[in-house]
C-alpha cells in the first residue's frame, strides 16, 4: 500500500484550495491524515502499523522531557499540521518549535494550523512510505527554514540529518544523534530497529 497523492491544480482551470478550503477539508476529514505540498498536491496518508508508532512515540517522549527540563520550546505530536512558508501544509512526525517564536503567534494562529515552520522535525519511514517522497518532504522543510531535521529510515538501518544551508548527512544505525545548537544539550542514542 502506497500514499495516495492528487494534484490541486488543473491545467486549464488553475483551481486551487485556498488555506482556508484546505483547513475545512482536513476538518470536514477527521479520519484522513491529509497534507498539502508546497506544490499544491494533496497527499493522503496511510496510517501506520504498531511499530512505527511506538518508535515515533518513543521519539516524542525524548524530545518532550528534554523540553520540560530546559522549558525552551514547545513539542509536537503528528497530529500537528504546520503551514509552511514555502506553500505546503506539513504534519511531521514529531516537531519542535523555539519557544519566543511560538509565543509570537496569535491565539488563532496557534488555533489553526500554525503559519511557522518548526525549528526541528523528526519523520520516521514507516513500512508503506516512499523513501524518495520523505527526502523531498524534508527538503520542503529545509526550503521553510527548519534547523534541523532527522529522517529516520528503519528499512535501511539510517537516519539522514538535514542542517539549513548544509548537505545532507547520512548515518548507520547504531548512532549517537546530537541536538547541537538548535536544541542545546539534547541527545538521542538510537539503536539499531527491531521488530520486537
Amino acid at each position: 500500500m502506497t500514499t495516495l497523492t492528487l494534484p490541486l491544480q488543473v491545467d486549464l482551470k488553475h483551481v486551487y484550495l485556498s488555506d482556508e478550503q484546505f483547513y475545512q477539508l482536513c476538518i470536514a476529514n477527521p479520519d484522513l491524515n491529509i497534507e498539502r505540498s508546497a506544490k499544491g498536491v494533496l497527499i493522503f496518508m496511510v496510517p501506520v502499523g504498531g511499530d512505527s508508532g511506538r518508535r515515533e512515540a518513543g521519539f516524542i517522549i525524548d524530545l518532550g522531557l528534554w523540553n520540560r527540563q530546559t522549558k525552551l520550546g514547545e513539542v509536537f505530536s503528528s497530529s500537528t499540521i504546520f503551514k509552511l512558508p514555502s506553500g505546503g501544509d506539513r504534519s511531521p512526525d514529531a516537531a519542535w518549535v523555539e519557544l519566543s517564536r511560538w509565543k509570537a503567534l496569535t491565539p488563532e494562529q496557534r488555533q489553526k494550523f500554525p503559519p511557522i515552520a518548526p525549528d526541528f522535525v523528526i519523520e520516521l519511514r514507516s513500512r508503506t512510505d516512499s523513501l524518495a517522497m520523505l527526502q523531498e518532504k524534508m527538503q520542503e522543510y529545509m526550503d521553510s527554514g527548519v534547523k534541523l531535521g532527522w529522517l529516520f529510515n528503519p528499512q535501511d538501518q539510517q537516519v539522514e540529518i538535514y542542517r539549513q544551508g548544509q548537505v545532507k548527512e547520512v548515518l548507520s544505525l547504531p548512532t549517537q544523534l546530537s541536538g547541537e545548537s538548535v536544541l542545546p544539550e539534547f541527545s538521542l542514542q538510537v539503536d539499531l530497529f527491531t521488530d520486537d
